[in-house]
């Protein structure tokens, strides 16, 4: 394993009985990349996620995050990432302001920090004509967002987003993208899940589960290389249809 990796992952496995739902993966992600983490609904993408975030304990196999074991230091795993699910990971009974301060706290941040980076915020994400406003109000693309740099209020290395563009239309999906290049760019390593393969073009490289197993991980330009493909759908269904 590299030094320089900020995940990495060894034979990692995930057993629920006799069904293996991770089998035995093995890959590293560099400090500042976007890693794009494809399969199909059922390809074991979540369940691999939630090794990685301390969610999970896996079965066997090693893994390191933020330099923290997921075996031994699951705590401080999830202390020192950033996480984004595909249900935005906000209270929808909060107002805006309560949920960004409401995280501000489970992240341990001081009460002027929370102030200030709440009212940085709003400020931002152009939600302070809205801040009163209870969060399942926001249109989808709004809660997006906000789940998003909420996930980033405490400043961590690594942000997790488990398929977070699910649902929103393509305009909404890209000005999301735009956000993750934004934080990539300030340094934070960018693990994402997705089964948009038009999503894959955005990553600078992209692994490709097929039931419980990493089929392909290369750049996207290799992997259309590798595959004969034009598109990184295509490069999907040749190793989906084995």
């Amino acid at each position: 394993m590299q030094a320089s990796a900020v995940i990495q992952s060894e034979n990692l496995t995930k057993k629920f009985g006799a069904f293996t739902a991770v089998d035995a993966i093995t890959f590293e992600v560099q400090a500042g990349e976007i890693f794009g983490f494809l399969g199909a609904n059922g390809a074991g993408k979540t369940t691999a996620m939630k090794m990685l975030t301390g969610l999970l304990s896996p079965t066997s196999g090693q893994g390191r995050v933020a330099g923290f074991d997921v075996f031994r230091e699951a705590e401080k795993i999830k202390r020192n990432i950033g996480y984004m699910s595909q249900r935005f990971s906000l209270y929808e009974d909060l107002t805006v302001r309560e949920n960004i301060r409401f995280f501000g706290g489970i992240y341990g941040l001081k009460r002027a920090e929370i102030k200030e980076k709440t009212e940085r915020l709003l400020k931002e994400l152009e939600l302070e004509s809205v801040e009163k406003q209870l969060v399942k109000s926001l249109p989808l693309g709004w809660k997006q967002r906000l789940a998003f740099s909420i996930a980033l209020l405490h400043e961590p290395r690594i942000v997790f987003l488990d398929e977070p563009t699910g649902g929103v239309d393509p305009i909404t999906r890209r000005q999301f993208w735009e956000m993750i290049y934004k934080a990539a760019s300030d340094g934070v390593t960018v693990f994402v899940t997705t089964h948009y393969m038009d999503e894959a073009e955005y990553c600078d490289r992209v692994s490709i589960m097929v039931d419980g197993k990493i089929q392909a991980l290369d750049t996207p330009g290799i992997l259309k290389k590798t595959y004969s493909a034009e598109s990184m759908d295509e490069v999907f269904l040749k190793l989906a249809r084995g």
